[in-house]
Formats: structure tokens, C-alpha cells, sequence
């Protein structure tokens, strides 16, 4: 995972409407029935079936921090699908995201302008059309510099253009470097 998708895992987790099991227990058997076996789950968070069952059966309550981690991001990441559609679906719809991001933005502007890159901190809220476009990319795979691309021209469009009121001349805007980048939807 890449920045943006991690940014947008993490604007879903902010809509939760009730907390996941914190339980080692009722994790691991939230993740049975997700995925079905003992032997799926084990894949997912790499560790062998038997010691799924052991966690499952209470047997062992303690495993490693790095599989602890693991189970709660499994968990996490399939926590409360239809809250996590319903608000996509009302951001690609209707209401857009909010970006708050620290990085480094180049471009490529008429002659006569500068095209340094420089850290800027940036929060613009961007269109439906642009969470749509992000949503569906991120959904189908797309790598970061193809979200980063999406996110970058909504930022030409919507804060270094002004919606065509200022620097017509900008061409591409791109972002680098990024320091941190947040999602809200």
C-alpha cells in the first residue's frame, strides 16, 4: 500500500459506527467467519492454522506483537463494509473529500514562471467527480503514482487554478515527496 490508500484506510476507519473486537478471541473468530477456514486466516496474517485454533480456542493469548499488529489490521481493514460503501458512495456522490496534505508540488508552467518544487502544506476539499475518480482507481488496483496523479490534478483545478480564475498557464502539477497526506470523507 502506498500513501494515498493508506490515507484512505484511514478516512474509513474514522466512520466507524461501533469498535472492532479487541478480544485476541473474538478477533480471530471475527476473521473465521470472514474468511471461512482456519487455514485462510492463517495465510492472511502468517502464521500456520494450528496456532489460529489456538488463538481461536483461547489456548494462546499472547502472540508476537508483529501478528497482534497483523490481526488487528487484518480485522480493521473488514470491519463494517456496508458503513465503509455507504460513505464512499456519499463522498463519489455528493459531498467530495477534504485532502490535508505536506509535500513537495512541482509544475510545469508557462515561460517566464518558476517550476521549483517546494514543501507546501495544503487542505483543499475536492469534488465528487475527483473522489469518484480516486475511489474506483484505488478499488481496482491502481498504484500510487496513478492516485497521486488524480489527487494532484484536482489540486491544479481546484486551488492553484482557482476553478480558471488564476495561472491559466499551468499545464501538470505533480506531487512529490510526500511528508504525510490525510483523507476525509
Amino acid at each position: 500500500m502506498g500513501d494515498i490508500d493508506d490515507a484512505l484506510e484511514r478516512a474509513d476507519r474514522e466512520h466507524f459506527t461501533k469498535e472492532p473486537p479487541k478480544a485476541l478471541q473474538a478477533q480471530v473468530n471475527f476473521l473465521l467467519k470472514q474468511l471461512g477456514t482456519a487455514k485462510a486466516v492463517a495465510q492472511e496474517i502468517g502464521v500456520t492454522a494450528d496456532s489460529v485454533n489456538r488463538y481461536r480456542r483461547g489456548t494462546r493469548k499472547h502472540p508476537p506483537k508483529d501478528i497482534a499488529a497483523r490481526i488487528d489490521a487484518a480485522v480493521r481493514a473488514r470491519w463494517q463494509p456496508q458503513v465503509r460503501r455507504r460513505r464512499r458512495k456519499q463522498a463519489a456522490t455528493t459531498t467530495g473529500i477534504t485532502v490535508e496534505t505536506r509535500a513537495r508540488f512541482g509544475y510545469t508552467a508557462s515561460v517566464g514562471t518558476t517550476d521549483d518544487g517546494r514543501f507546501r502544506r495544503l487542505t483543499v476539499h475536492l469534488p465528487a467527480a475527483y473522489a469518484r475518480r480516486l475511489f474506483d482507481a484505488s478499488d481496482q488496483g491502481a498504484g500510487d503514482q496513478q492516485l497521486r496523479q488524480i489527487i494532484a490534478e484536482g489540486f491544479k483545478e481546484n486551488y492553484f487554478q482557482d476553478g480558471g480564475t488564476r495561472a491559466t498557464g499551468l499545464s501538470d502539477v505533480e506531487i512529490n515527496d510526500i511528508d504525510y497526506i490525510d483523507v476525509e470523507f
